[in-house]
């Protein structure tokens, strides 16, 4: 590997003389310069060169990228707070208070304790993007400080130089690559691979060097001919050979599993002219000469790339079958290509502040990351998450309908896009139109889309379904939070309909409810039915996963106070039930009749009576199981079909294997089928194969119920459909 530079004070003072014409804005430089040599002496680094050599470095590499004297002077001022105990106070007095926000935006957290190091980087991070949400300047700082110590990484330990090197690989590179600053990039990436796979990395430096000298005289061969060519026709350009970075050549072969011969772009040549109408122009001499090879032109001058990069790309094949990737490009992009966001401030010498609304203006996926940012209510790891996933491994570029770019990762949906829009639009979603055409939603993106969502105010809100096919972090973290809120808000209902069921049943027996509904007399219950709370015991009530029989039942016994059986049903004064159950008990008029909850009999079942203690003949199906060893308490009844009123709840058990929108699909033909629903849910099964879901209907009859289950059992992936027992 070649030798990185080295930049002493000498040259660093050179260099701000050179470039930095105002006598002002030298003697501010070469002040923040004196501070940091000060507070910063006696300290050392690994290499055992002075502490200040590394601020001189990460100076001079700002000063390259032309960045404002405040950022040259933040980045020689960097380490004091963490370093040398100066203040934000102390440091703002000494210079300003923009300068000292820098610094102490790339200070490390301090005297804070965190689970493990994962947190520890993540809450680092985390303080980082969120200053570089308001000012994209500390990012720049942060990444050239990145940067000088990856080219001094030699001097630490190997455990070091591969944990330094991950986190590089995974946060920085990434960050260069979306601000567009490919040399600070390549060089993270390169450096990166040469401490995490030192044998695969001096693997491929050989590889390009064998063929350095025929790869050079076969560019310079072709730099000739395609030279030629432009200065006939008189176009201004400048020609040159591009080598493919070390990193990306490594990716290719390992991610695409290609061949070092099979890597098209080794052979590179950019053309640099004066304006666009010249780079289209070159790029029809170029293939009216040269064999364009099919599927490898893309213009990114008419579409450019989310970082603002700009060129034209074409892949070639000369006369002697030899391929080449050739760059065309004005002089202005091509220093954006090089610099990205840096390039920025090139033109705005004199400016002051950081031109942040300026900088969103031109990085249209810097907006999404601020408002992730500023939206994020996790931990930071949670975070970091989300930005690795939805930002840095975005590679997917889609539109709205009024143009604005929106990048996504591999495999996002139209509901992935609508988090990306805003919260509120992806919580309303109800269908999505992709070209114009009407696609479900879990139709996976392609770059060139154009996406409209169709949203409705009286959207019920995201259905758990979409957690199955969602791709990015962002909405599976939103959609989870707004199920949770619901279903929290839904328990506090059921808690409170619960309360009023039981005080019902309680009426319906005499019973004093301000007495009884008192928390001291309900608690002893809660362990016979193995319930810890007095909340989880009312939304079990309401749920009907707890029968209210066998609450009063438990109720009287632990109150001593049971019914009398004669009592209940012999007084003469007892007035007349008028029974609306559709059932009829030979010899029975007076007698409270009910239909069991537990089985659920409609017309048409076969029915049997079981006479209870405190709530008159409850009807159970002749085949429930809760009946099935009683004997002396049942009693023979029928279906009056004459007094039949309204519809019957019932419960049915669908066992299937799950997929995606059989939810959808069960409650759809339901609908159909012009049955009522009363009640759904659906739970995968542990094997995470299966799922089982619970859906209560309202029918008139037994015929209507058997034409559901019929046709639920031929429903895709529906296994089996049962009645339920509780």
């Amino acid at each position: 590997m070649s030798k990185t530079p080295n930049y002493s004070r000498d040259d660093f003072v050179k260099a701000v003389n050179e470039q930095i014409k105002n006598k002002e804005a030298r003697e501010a430089v070469f002040h923040a310069l004196d501070y940091a040599q000060e507070k910063h002496e006696g300290q050392f680094r690994k290499s055992g060169e002075p502490y200040i050599s590394h601020l001189i470095n990460v100076a001079y590499i700002l000063m390259t990228l032309h960045v404002q004297v405040v950022t040259i002077q933040a980045g020689l001022l960097h380490d004091v707070i963490e370093d040398c105990d100066v203040t934000f106070e102390e440091l703002a007095t000494e210079f300003n208070e923009e300068i000292a926000s820098m610094v102490e935006a790339v200070t490390k957290i301090g005297n804070i304790q965190f689970k493990d190091e994962k947190e520890y980087l993540a809450e680092n991070h985390r303080k980082i993007f969120i200053a570089m949400a308001k000012d994209i300047r500390v990012i720049l700082i942060k990444l050239v400080d990145r940067l000088h110590n990856m080219r001094t990484l030699e001097f630490q330990p190997e455990y070091k130089q591969k944990k330094i090197s991950n986190e590089t690989l995974s946060v920085y590179a990434p960050i260069a690559h979306r601000l567009g600053i490919n040399d600070i990039k390549n060089e993270l990436e390169d450096l990166s691979f040469l401490y995490l796979h030192r044998e695969k990395y001096y693997e491929i430096v050989k590889l390009v060097d064998n063929r350095k000298a025929e790869r050079d005289a076969q560019v310079s061969e072709m730099i000739e001919a395609i030279s030629l060519e432009l200065t006939e026709h008189q176009i201004p350009h400048r020609i040159f050979g591009r080598s493919k970075h070390l990193y990306s050549i490594y990716k290719k072969m390992n991610q695409k599993n290609k061949r070092f011969e099979e890597i098209l772009d080794l052979l590179a040549i950019r053309i640099v002219t004066d304006t666009e109408v010249a780079c289209y122009e070159i790029l029809g001499y170029i293939h009216a000469r040269y064999r364009p090879i099919p599927g490898r032109l893309k213009d990114y001058i008419a579409m450019p790339k989310v970082n603002m990069y700009q060129s034209l790309h074409t892949t070639i094949m000369a006369e002697n079958g030899h391929i080449f990737e050739v760059q065309i490009r004005t002089e202005n992009m091509d220093l954006v290509a090089e610099r990205g966001i840096a390039a920025h401030w090139r033109y705005k010498d004199g400016s002051t502040g950081h031109g942040q609304a300026e900088i969103e203006d031109k990085l249209s996926w810097l907006k999404d990351f601020n408002r992730l940012t500023t939206e994020s209510d996790g931990d930071a790891t949670e975070y970091m998450e989300v930005l690795q996933q939805d930002i840095f491994e975005a590679n997917v570029y889609v539109m709205t309908p009024k143009g604005r770019v929106i990048d996504l990762p591999q495999g996002s949906t139209p509901i992935d896009f609508a988090y990306r829009i805003h919260t509120e639009v992806g919580h309303s979603t109800i269908g999505a139109k992709v070209k114009d055409v009407l696609v479900p939603l879990n139709t996976e993106l392609k770059t060139g889309d154009v996406v409209n969502i169709r949203t409705s105010k009286n959207s019920m809100g995201p259905s758990e379904d979409w957690l199955k096919f969602v791709k990015t972090n962002h909405a599976r973290n939103k959609i989870r939070n707004f199920i949770q809120k619901r279903e929290l808000q839904n328990r506090e209902e059921m808690i409170s309909k619960g309360e009023n069921m039981l005080r019902e049943e309680m009426r319906k027996r005499k019973m004093d409810e301000k007495e009884f509904m008192k928390k001291e007399k309900l608690e002893p219950l809660f362990s016979s039915f193995n319930i810890k709370n007095y909340d989880d015991f009312m939304y079990a009530i309401s749920v009907k996963s707890l029968s209210l029989q066998a609450v009063m039942e438990k109720l009287q016994v632990k109150t001593k106070s049971i019914i009398d059986f004669t009592k209940l049903f012999g007084q003469k004064d007892r007035p007349k039930h008028q029974n609306r159950s559709g059932i009829r008990v030979s010899g029975i008029d007076t007698m409270k009749i009910s239909l069991a909850n537990c089985c659920s009999p409609v017309p048409g079942d076969d029915i049997i009576g079981y006479i209870t203690k405190g709530q008159g003949v409850k009807v159970h199906r002749s085949d429930c199981p809760n009946i099935r060893y009683e004997t002396k308490r049942l009693i023979d009844v029928e279906w009056d079909e004459e007094s039949i009123e309204g519809k019957f709840e019932v419960q049915l058990s669908i066992y299937c294997v799950d997929r995606s929108f059989l939810l959808t699909d069960i409650v759809t033909l339901t609908q159909q089928q012009k049955i009522s629903i009363s009640y759904v849910n659906a739970q995968v099964n542990d094997d995470l194969i299966h799922s089982t879901i619970t859906l209560k209907v309202m029918v008139e009859n037994q015929q209507t119920l058997k034409r559901l289950v019929t046709n639920l059992r031929k429903i895709d992936s529906v296994v089996s459909v049962e009645r339920s027992i509780l």
